[in-house]
């Protein structure tokens, strides 16, 4: 039974990311026209024809380079009986919970990285460089660090060993995720306090698009807010406030360049890290 339902999912693995990727998309698209939480100071027009293009762009290269994508290397590794989860005899429930946990672990100490390696930042950047922030934002990465991140990724899933049901759950979470604490949606004060215990919200990753590099260098997670309370990367508000901060990288504020997607692409090349 356990084999048939990994051969299934294996094969719906494309159909399903993107069937809940456009769900969530439509669902904060609407939420973005009827309670935003900032003025926008750029064209959505321009910022989403090159957001989007970029998505497109990466998501043809992934499937070019790993046909299979995460889901695809948990099941060689399963076949093989590689991995930490291979070698420890848990319930089902408690290993796909454990694998959860500790690939979002994984994806919060990339993204530390991505920040703290001159050589990595030059990548990351191209994401910290818009100059405005909505659900678009979450898909906006440099070619170069989508195959990084599918690499290190690849590397975890074969020390983990994980079922393919959690690398899949995680692969649409953080999807998703990506695009909630992208989005530029109110939340009413008290839930977003309620949120931020175990979730990260908006406006808790808005910060970590200040143009201030202390905020920069904050609130690294993507899914769940528990790994910057532990490693203390945690900031609750910035510091001009949510109306009034500046979003972006103090070098890069020529929207011409950064919100181009030609200029997205060449962003890793040009200046100083």
């Amino acid at each position: 039974m356990e084999a048939g339902v990994d051969t299934l999912l294996l094969e719906r693995e494309a159909m399903l990311r993107l069937g809940f990727f456009a769900a969530v998309f439509i669902f904060m698209l609407v939420w973005e026209v009827l309670a935003p939480r900032r003025v926008l100071t750029i064209s959505k027009l321009q910022r989403w024809r090159s957001n989007l293009s970029l998505l497109l762009l990466n998501a043809t290269v992934l499937r070019l380079l790993f046909p299979a994508a995460a889901v695809g290397i948990a099941h060689s590794v399963q076949a093989m009986n590689w991995g930490l989860f291979n070698l420890l005899p848990l319930p089902a429930w408690i290993e796909i919970l454990a694998a959860v946990l500790l690939l979002d672990l994984a994806i919060y100490l990339q993204h530390l990285l991505m920040h703290r390696m001159p050589l990595l930042w030059r990548l990351h950047r191209v994401h910290h460089a818009d100059l405005d922030i909505d659900l678009t934002t979450g898909s906006r990465f440099h070619t170069i660090e989508i195959v990084f991140s599918m690499l290190l990724k690849w590397l975890v899933i074969l020390l983990l060993g994980p079922a393919l049901l959690a690398v899949l759950v995680f692969e649409i979470l953080l999807n998703g995720m990506a695009m909630f604490n992208h989005a530029n949606i109110s939340l009413p004060r008290g839930i977003d306090r309620a949120l931020r215990y175990l979730l990260v919200t908006p406006d808790m990753h808005r910060v970590h698009h200040s143009i201030l590099r202390r905020e920069t260098n904050s609130n690294y997670g993507f899914n769940l807010s528990l790994w910057d309370r532990i490693f203390r990367s945690y900031i609750d508000q910035p510091q001009a406030g949510h109306d009034a901060m500046t979003i972006g990288i103090p070098e890069f504020r020529d929207a011409r360049q950064v919100d181009r997607l030609p200029g997205m692409l060449a962003l890793p090349f040009l200046g100083r890290s």
